[in-house]
């Protein structure tokens, strides 16, 4: 008698406030939604007012085991939905603090595209910090709620990319995406 795991569930935590604009982002959802077990929320069409269902965001989120935070890489950080998305959904006693072990065990992956190439994200690039080191505050929230953070995936220089290069970066994701899903 063989005996199987349950499918890891992927919920991907999606913000862009002008994806109409987004050859490359558009594109990577599109990758993301041919992949199984992965439900999309795309978190400026759910909430175009910004007012957030907490109750229903933390009842999606307890029913996956790895998230993926994917957005533009806005000013070094992410667009303001998505920040108030974190703010609202991990709350003290539920996410983190006394009783809060909801999200305790869970993956987390970032997943960002920059407008400026590569090599500018590198200490000795005109951003002076990698990716990796400009979403600490993020890795270090996974942490508290005690949830594993692991190495961003990125698409740099959108901006400059062909179709044949988009792609690639979404076959990439897509792959990226099964990675998280059969990780261990």
């Amino acid at each position: 008698m063989h005996t199987f795991a349950a499918m890891r569930q992927l919920l991907l935590v999606f913000a862009h406030p002008r994806l109409e604009a987004s050859r490359v982002n558009r594109r990577l959802l599109d990758a993301a939604r041919s992949v199984d077990n992965v439900t999309i929320v795309d978190l400026y069409e759910r909430y175009p007012a910004f007012d957030i269902d907490v109750e229903h965001e933390q009842r999606e989120l307890s029913k996956h085991d790895v998230m993926v935070w994917h957005h533009p890489f806005y000013w070094y950080s992410a667009p303001p939905l998505f920040k108030q998305w974190i703010d609202l959904v991990l709350t003290f006693g539920w996410a983190y603090g006394p009783g809060g072990t909801a999200v305790a065990g869970k993956s987390v992956h970032h997943a960002v595209t920059t407008g400026g190439g590569a090599e500018a994200y590198s200490h000795d690039g005109r951003n002076r910090y990698t990716i990796q080191e400009f979403l600490r505050p993020y890795e270090q929230t996974a942490r508290l709620c005690g949830m594993s953070y692991h190495e961003p995936f990125a698409v740099h220089g959108t901006h400059r990319l062909t179709t044949t290069d988009i792609e690639a970066e979404a076959l990439r994701y897509r792959r990226f995406l099964e990675d998280c899903l059969h990780e261990h």
